[in-house]
């Protein structure tokens, strides 16, 4: 019989457990690549269509928000009908609006495509679910992290990518009209080849699919008594100071640097795209060191842990925003960006641990508050009130507000077979 494995060997593809780690991190991947592909276009875009500054806001707004409802309904269908049919009907469905946005000639029709395609950011919580599934407590951060940060890693390449599919699509006597519009093709084809890898090669769980092992969910009435519990809103909040401000980085970084340091598209996707690479390592170290603070400190550990990552990425964006020169800019960014992604890696090192009963539900909600964060904070962006570099400000002290927060929030495990604790303020302090 297969169960979960205990260790994460990072350079094996044997057993259903590490062949459905790799093809789920690819799967994250190739729907952040999707997601996020037009964001190093804007400037082309916002030529071609003639968008204002409050337009591409709603736009980034648009984006991130669709898949707060998303996340939170495919939580639930991993629980019921488990995560590989969620993930391949995922991909089948959102491959559509990738295709299809270049039929977009109006900022209307545009924005509709973009809320269609911010579905597909939902991929992030099968992948947090599917690896939770096949691997131990003892490891499960670290794993989460991996795959979280790997997959994270598509929001980055596709900054970097993107804009030499466009130059390439040029070279061939295309307009740039044209050029952004033929670039989509690209992902919405790896969608599809990744839906049959994830069908035909992934398992539900170590011992099999849902419906081969008889596997059925222990009520199909959704658990909603876990919004009561505090320790899950603080690691909502949390979430979003991060993960909502990486996909909103990923939104504006390219028309920032084009606007305020004057690079070319293809100059600002690269840089934009470096914030996102440090995903190859970053998230997946805030898991491990999540992991190895838990195995002395226990969930206490973990969420101090999680406060002290906060703080430092708040403290980086407030740097990051004053900036006076590319050089400074860039440093800060990284800085910030490290500390942002370890922030991500360790919130989802807690969060199979806080109710294991409504694993799904509660990765699904706090999943959705990263893309709240990121909705909210595009406001701040769509504003002609303030700047770009007062947004920056802004978030970076609401970051550092958060990470008190989480401070003072007792994280404690909750197993499937225990009643839950009073909740609220009270039980968090």
């Amino acid at each position: 019989m297969e169960k979960q494995l205990t260790k994460l060997n990072i350079f094996s593809a044997k057993g259903i457990q590490m062949r459905t780690f790799h093809i789920t991190w690819l799967m994250f991947f190739v729907c952040f690549f999707g997601w996020f592909g037009l964001a190093p276009l804007m400037p082309t875009i916002r030529a071609e269509l003639h968008l204002t500054k409050a337009q591409i806001g709603n736009i980034i707004i648009a984006s991130v928000g669709s898949t707060i409802i998303a996340r939170l309904i495919i939580g639930k269908l991993c629980d019921t009908w488990g995560p590989r049919k969620t993930a391949v009907r995922l991909l089948l469905i959102g491959s559509l609006p990738v295709f299809f946005v270049g039929l977009a000639h109006s900022y209307t029709t545009f924005l509709m495509f973009r809320l269609a395609i911010g579905v597909i950011g939902a991929s992030f919580v099968i992948t947090q679910f599917h690896t939770s599934m096949m691997f131990a407590p003892n490891i499960k951060g670290t794993a989460n992290a991996v795959t979280g940060g790997w997959g994270n890693l598509g929001g980055g390449v596709t900054n970097m990518v993107m804009p030499l599919i466009f130059a390439a699509i040029v070279g061939f006597g295309y307009t740039s009209a044209e050029a952004w519009r033929y670039a989509m093709i690209v992902p919405g084809t790896m969608m599809l080849v990744i839906a049959w890898l994830y069908y035909k090669y992934t398992k539900d769980t170590p011992n099999g699919n849902y419906d081969e092992i008889g596997y059925k969910t222990k009520s199909t009435k959704t658990d909603w008594s876990v919004l009561a519990d505090w320790r899950i809103w603080a690691l909502t909040m949390a979430y979003a100071m991060c993960f909502g401000m990486e996909v909103t980085f990923d939104n504006v970084a390219s028309l920032h640097f084009v606007d305020n340091f004057h690079l070319s598209q293809s100059s600002a996707g690269f840089w934009a795209g470096i914030f996102g690479f440090m995903n190859i390592f970053a998230r997946a170290l805030g898991g491990i060191v999540s992991d190895k603070v838990g195995k002395k400190h226990g969930l206490r550990g973990k969420g101090l842990l999680l406060a002290g990552v906060l703080l430092l990425e708040g403290c980086g964006l407030v740097l990051f925003a004053q900036s006076g020169t590319l050089l400074i800019a860039i440093i800060s960014m990284l800085s910030f960006a490290l500390f942002l992604k370890m922030s991500n890696g360790a919130t989802y090192g807690i969060v199979p641990f806080v109710n294991e009963k409504n694993v799904g539900l509660v990765s699904g909600i706090v999943g959705a508050g990263g893309n709240l964060g990121g909705m909210l904070f595009g406001f701040l962006f769509k504003s002609s009130a303030i700047t770009y570099v007062q947004a920056f400000t802004y978030i970076g002290y609401t970051v550092m507000v958060v990470a008190a927060i989480v401070f003072v929030t007792r994280f404690y495990k909750q197993t499937a077979n225990e009643e839950q604790p009073a909740s609220g303020i009270a039980a968090a302090v």
